[in-house]
């Protein structure tokens, strides 16, 4: 073969994919990476040796298929999710993207349009797109709330076939009420995904989508365990809807789609839910201080129910986090101007975040 050099303008690629970029928060070795909203705490060792041992056991069967249904991990869900959800409720993939991919290829594709309000979680656009369907994007208060009302209005205008609803949203941290689901919900002709990746860090007496469920066959609740559960590395995100909604599904996973390590694996960490959500209090009390001294230090920080901040008055965020990146900090500039977001990391991530800042004058 000689030595030929080909980009990827010389490959046939289909069209409506050229001059797209691939989703990728910065990578580096950093001693403090708050930019990706992981749970930067580690897996209890209680929790992690009970995962070791049911991996194990599934390794003496690797040889074989996985169950294709993944059934005691959907009873696990449905048990965790409580709400009298059964399994037959249940989906599961690699990684809530993989769910999020799955609900577009039965319910989007060519010729059809998904939608949200901008701004949002930037993988909406790009998988939406990856399945051949057009990207709407609606718009948000300048607080970046939603009301009932315009919410809807916008959506009925749209027409849109799938409908995103980032709740608490990514990348603001704004809650989302129930009464915009609903007025969604009743506008719409299309599948509505409550995204609820971040759900586990709003206040405890906050209800979840899925208390909208029964009766509302079009709408679907997606969740996580990379965030509060501490397990991005496992890959596993999960969603309740309809049981018909979820036969759509199956028509569209590939075979097999989840390993029998992966199913072990998160078995095993739903076992022991109150040990893993544990570390959800002490995060959100980071996140809360976080929130009270970038205000004490002129910043404005949103309201936020997730385990990260966003925040305003940066006069330079590109300057701002070559700053911090320098001082082995990594946080993200998610492209809202003047913004920045961190995650809310251990009690020392957060006063290494805190203290960095503190030495930058990056006000504006």
């Amino acid at each position: 073969m000689g030595g030929v050099i080909v980009s990827l303008d010389d490959l046939p690629l289909r069209a409506d994919l050229r001059g797209q970029t691939p989703y990728g928060a910065p990578q580096a070795a950093l001693p403090v990476a708050l930019n990706v909203n992981e749970n930067t705490h580690p897996v209890p060792d209680e929790v992690a040796g009970d995962i070791l041992d049911s991996v194990a056991r599934a390794l003496r069967d690797i040889n074989r298929y996985p169950d294709r249904e993944f059934t005691a991990l959907r009873e696990g869900f449905a048990e965790y999710l409580g709400h009298g959800l059964g399994p037959e409720q249940i989906w599961a993939a690699n990684g809530s993207n993989e769910v999020l991919q799955h609900v577009l290829q039965a319910f989007a594709g060519p010729g059809r349009t998904a939608f949200s309000f901008a701004p949002t979680y930037s993988m909406y656009p790009l998988l939406t797109r990856g399945t051949g369907a057009a990207w709407v994007a609606g718009h948000r208060a300048h607080d970046f709330t939603l009301s009932p009302s315009d919410a809807a209005s916008q959506v009925a205008d749209a027409s849109p076939d799938v409908i995103f609803l980032c709740a608490p949203n990514n990348p603001t941290g704004t809650p989302l009420p129930l009464d915009v689901v609903e007025a969604v919900y009743d506008a719409s002709h299309g599948i509505v995904v409550v995204d609820e990746a971040y759900a586990e860090f709003a206040p405890h007496d906050q209800q979840s989508a899925i208390t909208l469920l029964p009766g509302r066959e079009r709408l679907v609740v997606s969740r996580t365990m990379s965030k509060a559960f501490a397990f991005a590395g496992a890959r596993v995100g999960y969603l309740a809807a309809d049981p018909a909604l979820i036969d759509a599904l199956r028509l569209v996973r590939l075979p097999y789609h989840l390993s029998a390590l992966t199913q072990a694996a998160a078995t095993a960490a739903l076992r022991h839910a109150p040990v893993m959500l544990g570390m959800v209090d002490e995060i959100v009390a980071q996140r809360d201080r976080i929130s009270a001294t970038l205000e004490a230090l002129g910043y404005e920080p949103h309201e936020s129910w997730t385990n990260f901040v966003l925040f305003g008055g940066v006069a330079d965020p590109a300057a701002t986090w070559r700053a911090l990146y320098d001082r082995g900090v990594l946080i993200r500039d998610v492209g809202i101007p003047g913004h920045l977001r961190v995650t809310a990391g251990t009690e020392a991530e957060t006063t290494a975040f805190l203290d960095a800042l503190a030495s930058i004058d990056s006000r504006s």
